[in-house]
C-alpha cells in the first residue's frame, strides 16, 4: 500500500464493513480536493456543502458528495479541463480510479463528474482484507460525485484553508456564515411536501451549536434565485426565522431521522428532533 494512503487510514476508526467503505470514500474525497487544488481549480471555485463541513469544520457525519461553486458566474466554465490532471493525481497513489464527466441531459447551472473504482479491488489495496473483499460483489463500485455550480448566488464569503494529506495543499471554501446560509436555504427549499433531508437538519443543529451567524445577503440571493422570494426583496432575519418555523411544522421527523441515520455514529443525537425542538433553537439565531 502507498505510505501516504496508509498514513491517511490511521485517521479513520473502522469497525464495520460500512466503516471501511466510507473510509475509502473519504480518503478519495481528500485526494480529489488535493488534485483539483494542484490543477488550479480553486483559483476560480470554492468548496462548500456537507463534506466541507466534515473535512474543515469537524461535523461528525459522513457526507457522500463534493460540492463546489464558482466565485462568480461563468456559463463557459470548462470543468472537464481539470479532470485529466485529477485522474493522473489519483493514479499516482497506485489507485485504479477513473474520472468520468456526467453528460448533461438538460440545461443546468451544475456541471458534474464522478470518480469510480472497484470496491473489491480497493478493499484489498486499502486493507489487504481478502475475506472481506470476497464478500463484496464484483460489480460494486466506490463512487465519489463532485459537481460545480457555474451560476452561483451573490455575496458569498470565502476563506483559504490548508491540508497536509495526501500532500500539503491550499483550498478556497465558503466561510461558516455563507455555509449556514446555504444550509438554511436547503432546509427551507429542498425536499417535497413534508419530506426533507435529515442531513440538512443535522447540519442545521451543528451550525446552531457553534453559534454561527448567517450571511443574510447571500441567503437572500439564494432564495431569490430559486424563486422563494421576489427578486429585489430584502427579508429581515425575523422573516427567515418565520420561514424556517413554518417549514419545521411541516416535516415528517420519522422520515428525516431515517434519512440521516446511515450517516452518523450516535443515534441519540437525533432522538429529540421535533418541530418544537427546531423552532426552539431557531428563536435566538443571529
Amino acid at each position: 500500500m502507498d505510505k501516504i494512503i496508509e498514513q491517511m487510514l490511521t485517521q479513520h476508526e473502522t469497525v464495520t464493513l460500512a466503516d471501511k467503505k466510507n473510509s475509502i470514500k473519504e480518503i478519495m474525497q481528500e485526494i480529489v480536493l488535493c488534485g483539483l487544488s494542484r490543477a488550479g481549480f480553486f483559483k476560480s471555485a470554492a468548496f462548500y456543502g456537507g463534506t466541507a463541513l466534515r473535512i474543515f469544520y469537524g461535523i461528525e457525519r459522513f457526507s457522500e458528495d463534493l460540492d463546489f461553486s464558482l466565485a462568480a458566474p461563468d456559463p463557459d466554465f470548462d470543468f472537464g479541463a481539470y479532470l485529466p490532471t485529477l485522474e493522473k493525481e489519483v493514479r499516482s497513489y497506485g489507485l485504479n480510479f477513473r474520472v468520468e464527466p456526467k453528460a448533461k441531459t438538460a440545461d443546468s447551472d451544475v456541471k458534474s463528474a464522478f470518480l469510480k473504482g472497484s470496491t473489491r479491488e480497493h478493499m484489498l489495496i486499502f486493507y489487504a482484507d481478502e475475506q472481506t473483499a470476497k464478500a463484496i460483489g464484483g460489480n460494486e463500485v466506490v463512487k465519489v460525485k463532485f459537481e460545480v455550480d457555474i451560476n452561483p448566488p451573490e455575496f458569498a464569503g470565502f476563506e483559504r484553508k490548508y491540508r497536509l494529506l495526501p500532500i500539503p495543499y491550499e483550498i478556497t471554501l465558503y466561510d461558516m456564515p455563507s455555509l449556514f446560509a446555504g444550509k438554511i436555504h436547503a432546509v427551507i427549499c429542498r425536499g417535497w411536501k413534508n419530506r426533507v433531508k435529515g442531513r440538512d437538519l443535522y447540519d442545521f443543529v451543528f451550525f446552531r451549536k457553534n453559534r454561527t451567524q448567517v450571511n443574510l445577503p447571500h441567503l437572500t440571493a439564494r432564495l431569490a434565485q430559486t424563486g422563494n422570494i421576489a427578486a429585489g426583496a430584502q427579508p429581515a432575519l425575523a422573516d427567515i426565522k418565520k420561514m424556517l418555523c413554518g417549514r419545521f411544522d411541516s416535516i415528517d421527523y420519522g422520515q428525516a431521522k431515517a434519512d440521516v441515520l446511515p450517516f452518523i455514529k450516535n443515534p441519540a443525537e437525533i432522538e429529540i428532533w421535533s418541530a418544537d425542538f427546531f423552532k426552539g433553537i431557531t428563536i435566538d439565531m443571529l
